[in-house]
């Protein structure tokens, strides 16, 4: 924006204002300038207040846009969307923790990266620019950096239910399945966090579906759509157990309960796209 003509504009007004207080000699001429001032504060704050909504807007735009383009191959990352909070400080790291923030919810995961580094510079020992470090290198896929980060977060908070659920998706992901049958399985006898809880089930059943482990399974996406009914791809993810482990009716008695919880989530679709395949007589895809 260093650019653009409003900024421009701006600053030319405020040299403009500048000269005149320095050439400002008696009374008179300075409560014009203070005026002057007052009207160019009011001016910026009500145009700063105008672009704090309108990023809050572009916000929506950002969660539009990941409805529409969400994966339908693999499980989703865990999306935690509320604002951490964060606490002023001398050192600035603060500042840096809530531009990563930001960016992570703009999707931005390279930045956010670079900005939650340079947060740790200036704090190395901030738990919580550490963690949200490792979910911007895990959403950006770099597993490795990202499991070494929530270790180390880990090593300071044994009991972080959020760390430790992200530790099981990446191990999941990297297809190590003792681990992550570990660490999902502490969160859950942790469970200090409702969202970490549901999920850590969620990711289990995925653990044992990928083991063909499908009773078990069942259990675990079961137990998921208990705690949180709205995690569609649940449903989806149970309709697969099901059919992989003979129940043809149940699984696709659930892909309907997946379609008729929300027809507009990606998930649901799938759902839908799912009973549609195996109405036609064909198998449903293993991936």
């Amino acid at each position: 924006m260093a650019g653009s003509p409003v900024l421009r504009a701006l600053r030319s007004e405020y040299d403009t204002i500048a000269r005149k207080l320095e050439r400002a000699s008696g009374a008179a001429e300075r409560e014009a300038v203070k005026r002057d001032i007052i009207a160019y504060f009011q001016q910026v704050d009500s145009l700063i207040a105008d672009l704090t909504e309108l990023k809050q807007d572009i916000r929506k735009l950002v969660d539009g846009y990941k409805r529409r383009s969400a994966s339908e191959a693999q499980a989703s990352a865990p999306d935690f969307d509320v604002r951490p909070a964060i606490q002023a400080d001398h050192l600035g790291a603060s500042t840096f923790i809530e531009k990563g923030w930001s960016l992570i919810s703009l999707g931005d995961y390279t930045a956010a990266v670079q900005a939650l580094d340079k947060a740790l510079q200036l704090s190395p020992g901030d738990t919580q620019a550490a963690s949200l470090l490792g979910w911007a290198q895990m959403l950006h896929e770099d597993y490795d950096d990202a499991l070494g980060t929530f270790q180390k977060v880990l090593m300071k908070e044994p009991g972080n239910s959020i760390a430790r659920i992200n530790v099981g998706y990446i191990c999941l992901k990297k297809r190590i399945f003792g681990e992550a049958i570990e660490h999902l399985s502490k969160a859950i006898r942790l469970d200090n966090d409702k969202k970490a809880t549901l999920y850590a089930h969620f990711y289990l059943g995925l653990v044992y579906l990928q083991r063909e482990m499908y009773e078990d399974a069942e259990t675990f996406f079961q137990k998921a759509l208990t705690l949180g009914p709205n995690l569609v791809e649940a449903y989806y993810e149970l309709g697969r157990a099901y059919w992989w482990a003979g129940d043809h009716d149940r699984a696709k008695q659930t892909w309907r309960q997946g379609f008729k919880a929300n027809q507009f989530n990606p998930w649901g679709k799938k759902c839908e796209e799912m009973l549609e395949l195996v109405l036609q007589g064909q198998e449903p895809p293993r991936t």
